[in-house]
């Protein structure tokens, strides 16, 4: 049996899908009254509802599983709290399940923004699950870090990335905009997963996702209009007024328009080293302008 937490999502009904069609048995735990629950009734899933903070929730999850791929996180939120609740505490109730149901291999799925040099209560939150994953010595682990991921139904982050850049006629930008960006397509992201359980190489190892094509955040952004038949000019704000803009909207705004967690993201480089998951699992990702094609066709 293969535990799949987050797996009503955007990446995890794609993640399920494979895993069903690979023969495997897949149960999936996310949150109750799930909005796209309808995405996986009818496939042969088991769903179960819970909350990975509270372990009285999930302990039903865990009978039986010998792989536990765990998506489950919150990315986005005005609450910092929130971020060590779901995410940190989760993370710890899916280890000690895992471990008390004999599980064999852990897949954590964090992300690229462990690697920022500038932290965010989010990215601080996936580096302490990645802690977590590593101090554990009763099952195998693999994590994952994902950079940009996008379809044309999502992800979160990519879709309100472009509903930022729709919602004006002329575009604010966050800065110059040449961070290098390498964002993946989740059917990429997909095939990679699959790779990894049983596969001896990822046993210990820390992957990098990305696509095959880096390109500054600003050309990404041209392009995601491009698409979109949206083409709009951009004005590019200069970065310390835009930290000073967040500090004074965090101050005096309960859902600001402008945080330091855009700025932390929109301003940093994405665009690792993925010569080792190539090597290791035969990944090989396309390129953004590719994959945009495929969400978006002109």
């Amino acid at each position: 049996m293969i535990l799949v937490t987050g797996g009503l999502g955007v990446m995890g009904t794609t993640l399920v899908k494979g895993l069903l069609e690979r023969g495997n048995q897949v149960r999936v735990l996310d949150i109750p009254n799930h909005p796209h629950r309808k995405r996986l009734e009818g496939t042969g899933a088991e769903i179960l509802e819970g909350d990975i903070s509270r372990m009285e929730t999930i302990e039903k999850a865990f009978d039986g599983v010998k792989t536990i791929y765990h998506l489950a996180a919150v990315l986005i939120s005005p609450d910092p709290s929130v971020f060590e609740r779901v995410n940190v505490q989760g993370t710890k109730n899916m280890i000690e399940g895992g471990i008390r149901c004999g599980a064999e291999h852990f897949i954590l799925v964090s992300s690229i923004s462990v690697t920022y040099p500038y932290t965010t209560p989010y990215s601080l939150s996936k580096r302490e699950t990645e802690r977590l994953v590593k101090a554990q010595d009763k099952m195998k682990y693999t994590i994952i870090r994902p950079t940009l991921a996008y379809n044309e139904y999502g992800g979160q982050e990519f879709m309100m990335f472009l509903e930022y850049l729709m919602r004006f006629p002329v575009v604010p930008f966050i800065g110059p905009g040449d961070a290098l960006k390498n964002p993946v397509h989740v059917d990429d992201l997909m095939r990679g997963f699959l790779a990894i359980p049983n596969n001896p190489k990822s046993y210990g190892k820390t992957y990098p996702f990305c696509g095959s094509e880096a390109l500054p955040i600003r050309e990404m952004a041209k392009l995601m209009l491009k698409h979109k038949k949206a083409d709009r000019p951009f004005v590019h704000l200069p970065m310390p007024l835009c930290k000073l803009l967040a500090a004074i909207m965090g101050a005096t705004m309960k859902n600001p328009p402008l945080t330091w967690n855009a700025i932390a993201g929109v301003s940093q480089h994405a665009n690792p080293d993925w010569s080792e998951v190539r090597d290791d699992l035969g990944y090989n990702p396309i390129g953004f302008r590719e994959g945009l094609q495929k969400c978006f066709p002109l």
